[in-house]
């Protein structure tokens, strides 16, 4: 049975980790959820590290939310390598699934694109490792998470 590790943080101000653990469990079964949530973004490398060593996990999904400063944006893409070194080093996908708080112009917008980022990045991970192929068919469609599908600049044939 496979095992996907899904890893949050207390700083996001929605909880994504339930709208893609939903996500997951509606896309299919053969697998097994873990879960760790850790403090900030920076701390996902090592949530993600540890779910893939105790937790026997074959894929992660790191969910985060950097706030809207300077200062945040710097510690998303601190994260972000951190996250692609681990996921180098384990030889295992991890599927980054950011939202700035920037993104969004209020409050309710920030909840909705949160949830349906992080849904729509689960689904991409049931897909990675149960339905590679359905990937490989909508490479190039310019389809987005979170916000509407920028679709292919030439149409797909």
């Amino acid at each position: 049975m496979k095992r996907i590790g899904v890893a949050d943080t207390t700083f996001a101000r929605v909880d994504m980790a339930t709208s893609a653990i939903r996500a997951l469990k509606g896309a299919g079964t053969g697998f097994a959820i873990v879960r760790r949530t850790v403090p900030g973004i920076k701390d996902l490398p090592v949530a993600c590290r540890q779910m893939f060593h105790a937790d026997r996990a074959d894929l992660c999904l790191a969910l985060g939310m950097p706030g809207p400063a300077e200062l945040d944006r710097s510690s998303a893409e601190v994260a972000s390598l951190g996250l692609m070194m681990t996921g180098v080093l384990e030889g295992k996908p991890i599927v980054e699934c950011f939202v700035h708080e920037r993104e969004a112009k209020d409050a309710k917008e920030l909840d909705r694109l949160a949830r349906r980022r992080a849904e729509e990045h689960a689904l991409n991970a049931y897909a990675m490792l149960f339905r590679p192929k359905d990937l490989a068919r909508r490479s190039g469609t310019g389809l987005r998470q979170g916000f509407a599908d920028a679709g292919p600049v030439r149409p797909v044939r």
